[in-house]
């Protein structure tokens, strides 16, 4: 099973949990922020066709500098979200600070 870190405290969590932690997806800089269910840690994130690609924003753009891999993770962009699936799961992360819209 895989198991997705977070990065300051080094639990670890299925996906579904992971990705329910998600929200206010950045379309301008493609990123999402995250906070760890475990320490409250918020990381900011770009999602990758499998993995994940963590970073900093800098000079108007998201640069990666860590890659976790999340085999057969997949990303879609839509105007007010963004869509992540992984197998048969779909959560949609939404632009500004509304929170999660929910995993199908």
């Amino acid at each position: 099973m895989m198991l997705i870190p977070c990065m300051a405290c080094e639990s670890r969590f299925r996906p579904d949990e992971y990705f329910r932690a998600c929200h206010d997806y950045n379309r301008g800089r493609d990123m999402v922020a995250w906070t760890c269910p475990h320490c409250g840690n918020q990381d900011e994130l770009r999602v990758l066709p499998g993995e994940l690609g963590f970073g900093y924003p800098r000079s108007g753009r998201f640069d990666v500098s860590d890659r976790v891999r999340v085999p057969g993770l997949q990303r879609r962009r839509q105007d007010l979200r963004l869509d992540i699936s992984l197998d048969e799961k779909v959560w949609r992360v939404p632009t500004g600070r509304r929170g999660l819209v929910g995993a199908r």
